[in-house]
């Protein structure tokens, strides 16, 4: 086998990925909930924004991608010296010379080594990455197949987004009665605008603004044995007000002795329609809401009355 056809296929075996510029190549934003979330690996892409709370699963498309990396001179000297020199011990140098002749051709060239990245916290993420090449060297003003783009910088955004799981509040609370009504509302949502901006640092950025427009009741039952009224429930609900007009929650029209654990389960869905700010090129589409889910139990008793029989 010749000599450099012999060191290129050593070259992923020796040679460790080539970190993105910045040497930290792991970044990440927590989430909870139904949620793959965001964990870039070998990556200079940076995630910032409000943190904590719950995503809703978004998964990005395609979990890992190629984006700029070194010029031609920095890739050389990165092959040459530091880390990589203590790698060269343990190849021949005829080897290691053809391995690097590669880096050598490329000086002087209008371009970049593009090197891959990916979101670790994707299940498959890991297998699209080790799907990539090593490196791979781009022209200046081109894009290569499965090079990032300012579409897949939104994605990751959005697989990053979170917004607040508030708790659902009820009255009356431990206990509901056929044809009460049930006052719903939501505590612990906190600020109702959530920002998220995924930046490839001089390169380009997308900034994405989710802000609770509204919540949907859903009462665990069918039309028959529950009516919702949704008329005033804004964006959170609307907490009781004695002797206030009821226009958010549910009124049940049937007792839950017969459901499964004697009770209703009651999901409230968060709405929060999304809006993409991008610079560096233009997102041409747009998210759907997140909608995000809480659920309560309601046990729904029938209300008693003691009737006394007329005197004889």
């Amino acid at each position: 086998m010749k000599a450099w056809l012999a060191a290129l296929l050593m070259a992923p075996l020796l040679l460790d990925p080539i970190p993105g510029p910045g040497d930290n190549t792991t970044q990440e934003k927590e989430q909870s909930g139904n949620t793959v979330g965001w964990r870039g690996k070998h990556t200079s892409i940076r995630v910032s924004g409000d943190v904590g709370g719950s995503g809703d699963g978004y998964r990005i498309p395609q979990p890992c991608w190629y984006e700029p990396g070194p010029t031609p001179e920095e890739m050389l000297r990165q092959r040459s010296e530091g880390r990589d020199a203590a790698n060269r011990a343990r190849i021949d140098e005829e080897s290691h010379q053809a391995f690097i002749q590669q880096f050598k051709d490329k000086l002087g060239q209008d371009g970049r080594w593009w090197l891959p990245g990916l979101n670790e916290a994707d299940p498959n993420g890991v297998a699209c990455w080790t799907n990539l090449e090593q490196f791979i060297f781009v022209p200046t003003g081109t894009t290569p197949p499965s090079g990032l783009t300012i579409e897949q910088l939104a994605h990751i955004a959005r697989a990053a987004l979170t917004v607040p799981e508030p708790a659902v509040k009820l009255n009356p609370d431990a206990k509901s009665y056929v044809n009460l009504p049930t006052w719903v509302w939501l505590e612990g949502v906190g600020e109702p605008r959530r920002t998220v901006t995924a930046e490839l640092p001089g390169v380009m950025s997308v900034t994405l603004v989710a802000t609770l427009e509204n919540i949907e009741i859903d009462p665990g039952t069918t039309g028959e044995r529950a009516e919702v009224t949704e008329s005033g429930c804004g964006a959170a609900g609307r907490p009781y007000t004695k002797g206030g007009e009821f226009s958010c929650g549910v009124r049940y029209l049937r007792s839950s002795i017969d459901q499964p654990r004697e009770t209703y389960t009651l999901t409230v869905t968060t709405v929060w329609p999304v809006d993409i700010q991008a610079q560096g090129g233009v997102v041409p589409f747009q998210f759907d809401p997140v909608e995000l889910e809480t659920t309560r139990d309601v046990p729904v008793g029938e209300i008693q009355s003691n009737v006394t029989p007329p005197a004889g």
